[in-house]
Formats: C-alpha cells, structure tokens, sequence
C-alpha cells in the first residue's frame, strides 16, 4: 500500500508540474492549438473545470499508480529513468489512441508537426518528475 500512495504523491506532484509547463506554453503562445484541458472538457460536455479534473485524475490516480505497480518491470535501474520510459509509453498511447479519438489525427499531426515534439517533450518532463518525486517518497 505504500508503494501505491507514494505513486499517488507522486502523480500528482509531476501532474502540477505539467500543469504549469502547459499554462505556461499556453501563455508564451506556443502550439495554442495544441490545449489538452481544452480537448478533455470538449469530451465531458465543455466545461474546463472537468478538464482539468479529468487531467489531474490520469495524472494522478491513473500514472500514479501504474508506475508504483509496474515500475520494478521497467528496464533501467534509475526511477526517473523508468519513469520516463513509462512517461513515453503514454505518449505513445495518447499519440495513437487519444488523440486520434480526439479528431487530432494520428501522432495529433493535423495540429502540425510540432504536436508529437512538445507532447514527448512534455511526458519525459512527467516521468522524469514522476520518478524523481516517487525515490523521495
């Protein structure tokens, strides 16, 4: 149970770390085309507040306790390092499933080709603090 809740802690820390990499790429004007939140609220009836509630709860709840489950199975012997191969087998499922279901076209390519760039960049930065903060704790 231990292992569960310090991969709760520490979704939920690389969520709010995110959380401010995006807000702050949204406010820089980079890719405003490319808003998770707003893609998320579109498919829980529009309202942004469920956006963001449905982004902490797969950050949290869904990556949080995967990676404690799942991280002595990963390769590598680092914990950031593992956590950053889990943060890239999201990317790869959000590249290939959801955003596809989102009407972003495989890859999220009908955003551009900088939409499968920042999003990798943006789940090794998760998976990295994810790692980082689930050694701490």
């Amino acid at each position: 149970m231990k292992n569960i809740s310090g991969g709760i802690i520490a979704g939920f820390v690389a969520t709010i770390v995110l959380s401010l990499l995006m807000i702050m790429k949204a406010k820089m004007g980079l890719m405003p085309e490319l808003n998770v939140i707003s893609m998320l609220a579109s498919k829980m009836g529009g309202a942004v507040a469920m956006g963001w509630l449905a982004h902490f709860m797969i950050g949290t709840i869904g990556y949080g306790i995967l990676f404690a489950l799942i991280n002595p199975v990963l390769p590598t012997s680092s914990l950031v390092s593992k956590g950053m191969v889990l943060g890239v087998l999201g990317w790869l499922v959000m590249m290939i499933v959801i955003m596809p279901m989102m009407g972003a076209g495989l890859l999220g390519l009908a955003m551009g080709a900088m939409a499968p760039v920042m999003t990798l960049v943006l789940h090794l930065i998760f998976g990295a603090v994810l790692g980082a903060v689930y050694r701490r704790v």
